[in-house]
């Protein structure tokens, strides 16, 4: 079996890319990559004191989960790309990478045509992090903390479509209750995401899901990258729910909301 990703180069990235590797005998890694030290480095994110504080807790908590900067696996071939250079790259140098039986995506720009239709025609899974309908858009599960709906804070593995996190669902992923941090309950989030799509290729499950329509009138926000500032991040430090709130939240999910939760 051959997997393509197309992903980015942080450390939650890069073990997805190798947990795929496991299961597969080849992976075609198609990673668009930004700084490794967001807050410190201007990039994707602006530099500033408050950005740096912020991100110091973020890069803390996904040390703690995935661990540090990492190479690939043996059987992993990658494609170093700057984030939002995919869409100007021509179809025929991605030709080894569009030959696989399984196509992902996790943490790429927005994917324009011609490819999304390729990949679309291929049935391409995304994982996107936040629980849609009710968060889509740029760092949904921040915004999920910031509303103080942690118990909305997960992944919505669902099919690859046109509009930017808009394809049919197949179900969410989320954390298990437990007294966490924000931030650490984010990087669990991705961590199960991740885990449960693993293993639900592997045994072949993940084909037999029906896919679902979102209903966009459950929505509560859609986010843009500018909507992460300086001003919110501040206010968002100086109000973090602390572990017992946390947990409050999280035993008393409403799993209602969601589709064949896979909580772990």
């Amino acid at each position: 079996m051959k997997i393509t990703i197309f992903t980015s180069n942080q450390p939650r990235h890069i073990r997805l890319i190798n947990k795929l590797s496991e299961i597969s005998d080849e992976v075609f890694a198609i990673q668009e990559c930004n700084t490794v030290f967001p807050g410190i480095t201007k990039d994707f994110f602006n530099n500033s004191e408050v950005m740096e504080k912020y991100f110091s807790n973020v890069k803390k908590a996904e040390k703690e989960v995935f661990g540090d900067l990492k190479f690939l696996n043996k059987n992993v071939r990658s494609l170093s790309l700057k984030l939002g250079d995919l869409n100007k790259v021509n179809m025929e140098n991605l030709q080894l990478a569009l030959q696989s039986d399984i196509y992902i995506i996790f943490g790429s720009s927005f994917i324009k045509e011609p490819l999304v239709d390729f990949l679309i025609d291929k049935k391409a899974i995304n994982i996107h992090m936040g629980v849609s309908p009710y968060y889509r858009g740029s760092s949904c599960n921040f915004w999920a903390a910031y509303d103080n709906n942690p118990e909305l804070i997960g992944a919505t593995i669902h099919m690859l479509g046109k509009g930017l996190d808009s394809g049919d669902m197949l179900y969410h992923a989320l954390p298990k209750p437990e007294k966490i941090s924000p931030f650490l309950l984010g990087m669990k989030a991705v961590e199960v995401a991740q885990n449960s799509l693993v293993d639900r290729i592997y045994s072949k499950e993940i084909f037999g899901y029906k896919p679902i329509k979102q209903d966009k009138t459950k929505e509560i926000r859609y986010t843009k990258n500018i909507d992460f500032n300086d001003i919110v991040a501040r206010e968002y430090l100086n109000n973090l729910l602390n572990e017992d709130e946390i947990y409050n939240k999280l035993i008393n999910r409403d799993r209602s909301l969601l589709l064949n939760p896979y909580i772990n």
